[in-house]
């Protein structure tokens, strides 16, 4: 039997403080967890002076209170024993650890009913912020204790299962890029833009939230954290027509290639894949329809196979995004259409291993 419980009911914040500078090491939030940034970033990339930063210890949670795509991922931290964030990160902890665990708390911040009940929080125009006093006001059923413990043990069996079957298809993708080496090299020095690849660069915007109407049609609309592994997904939020003809939000054609050019340092990779179906994006997301002399898996790919290159053009970390001008920038290397045709029937053969795996 649940309970209706609000969070302020067992959660504290704390007012921890480093006084000294590099009392701790420096840790970064993220969609996908908590992490050193040194070995995030493979560097330090916060302020020198870090003195006055909040101090998070283990088992405690901490979480950007400012978001470009209105979505927010407390974490608990696990990778350390102790470590400081930003003044900006609310850090906060279980004060009643008989009414709910930790491990069944952090799973709770990654549900699709956790983000529902903060998105009437969020302030803010382009980028929203949702404080630690209006989080802590959302409401969730509760289980008990016994009931906490087998809903983990069946969460973290399947991430476990999630796990080993994302580090299958990363070796697939591997392949495909041991694939592409082969057929097409490495070498991009006698390579075109990529803007001269396209017919079209297109960006999205993402219609106010406080506009009901705009949403619960059927339109897909996807965010960057969509995109993932070479695939598509249509998100949690479905667009109406009345958003497209009365926002900056567009329909981007199937077959397009789609780049994520924002929250690339947070997700410490660089996401890029076909669409599947007419969709709309977000402003975190640029698409890019190629001309009939390049095929779209081709495309995509010589984009992918540069990734830690576009990576170094990472430079800031509150915004955290590939500029634009670098992705027209890219070089590509024309090659014969029937031999883009060939690595796309090759693509083709091992996406269904992905579907069988």
């Amino acid at each position: 039997m649940s309970m209706k419980s609000r969070l302020e009911s067992f959660l504290r914040e704390t007012a921890e403080k480093t006084t000294v500078n590099n009392q701790y090491p420096v840790l970064t939030s993220s969609k996908t967890g908590l992490y050193l940034q040194s070995n995030y970033f493979n560097k330090q990339v916060a302020s020198q002076d870090n003195k006055g930063y909040k101090i998070i210890r283990r088992g405690q949670f901490t979480y950007r209170a400012m978001s470009d795509t209105g979505e927010f991922f407390p974490n608990m931290l696990e990778c350390t024993d102790v470590g400081i964030v930003s003044p900006a990160y609310p850090v906060f902890e279980i004060s009643r650890p008989e009414v709910i665990l930790s491990e069944y708390l952090k799973y709770y911040f990654k549900s699709s009913s956790f983000q529902q009940s903060i998105a009437s929080f969020a302030q803010g125009s382009t980028r929203t912020s949702v404080k630690f006093a209006k989080m802590k006001t959302v409401s969730l059923d509760l289980p008990s204790i016994e009931q906490q413990k087998t809903v983990v043990k069946v969460l973290d069996k399947t991430k476990r299962i999630i796990d080993d079957r994302e580090a299958l298809l990363k070796g697939l993708d591997n392949l495909i890029k041991a694939r592409f080496v082969e057929m097409f090299g490495m070498d991009v020095s006698d390579g075109v833009p990529l803007r001269e690849c396209c017919i079209d660069v297109r960006g999205g915007g993402t219609p106010s939230m406080k506009h009901p109407e705009y949403y619960g049609g059927d339109v897909p609309f996807i965010k960057s954290g969509d995109v993932k592994d070479n695939l598509v997904f249509s998100g949690a939020l479905w667009l109406t027509e009345k958003a497209l003809s009365e926002t900056t939000a567009k329909y981007i054609p199937e077959g397009s290639v789609i780049v994520v050019n924002r929250s690339a340092a947070l997700l410490k990779e660089f996401r890029a894949a076909i669409t599947g179906q007419p969709v709309v994006i977000n402003q975190d997301i640029k698409a890019f329809i190629p001309k009939t002399t390049y095929t779209s898996q081709y495309l995509l790919w010589a984009i992918k196979i540069q990734t830690q290159y576009l990576l170094t053009k990472v430079t800031t970390v509150l915004t955290s995004h590939i500029d634009l001008k670098d992705l027209l920038e890219l070089r590509i290397v024309p090659a014969p259409v029937e031999k883009q045709k060939a690595f796309s029937a090759f693509v083709k053969q091992i996406d269904k291993s992905k579907v069988v795996a």
